[in-house]
């Protein structure tokens, strides 16, 4: 029975690895993974600057603003 185990699971998991180096492959060929800076600052707006959080839960009060660091 252990025969059948791994007939399912070694193509499976080989299966799995080749995605995994496509996904990479695929995003090295079409920029993804350069300048992770801008894309990490693209989830803000002008209503939230980066580095201070605006979000809070129903119920609870908001974040006290950040200190500005020079």
């Amino acid at each position: 029975m252990d025969w059948f185990f791994y007939a399912i699971a070694l193509p499976f998991s080989l299966l799995f690895l080749a995605s995994a180096v496509y996904a990479l492959y695929w995003a090295s060929r079409n920029g993804q993974l350069k300048e992770f800076e801008k894309g990490s600052a693209s989830i803000f707006d002008d209503e939230e600057p980066v580095g201070q959080p605006t979000d809070f839960f129903p119920g609870q009060q908001p974040p006290p603003p950040a200190v500005e660091r020079r």
